[in-house]
């Protein structure tokens, strides 16, 4: 599950933030009166990434034009008739 990561090549891949139960408290108000203190409270989800280094293309040295099935086959079986 956790492997040896490049911390400096971490980055936030995804973030989700949902809410949570609500905690219900009282706070003492003058005169002997309660109102409700809610508090709101929630869970959040950041997942990281590492960077990965991409596989560069190696250069094709020959660039011969694409030729369709039917120009290879003629060339194949050595017809020139059009």
């Amino acid at each position: 599950l956790f492997r040896s990561l490049d911390v400096d090549s971490l980055f936030i891949s995804h973030i989700q933030v949902n809410q949570a139960q609500k905690q219900r408290r009282r706070t003492y108000r003058a005169h002997g009166r309660i109102n409700p203190y809610m508090s709101a409270p929630c869970h959040v989800e950041v997942v990281l990434s590492e960077k990965e280094e991409g596989v560069k293309k190696q250069a094709d040295d020959s660039l011969a034009p694409k030729m369709t099935r039917k120009q290879t086959a003629r060339i194949k079986t050595g017809s020139t008739s059009a």
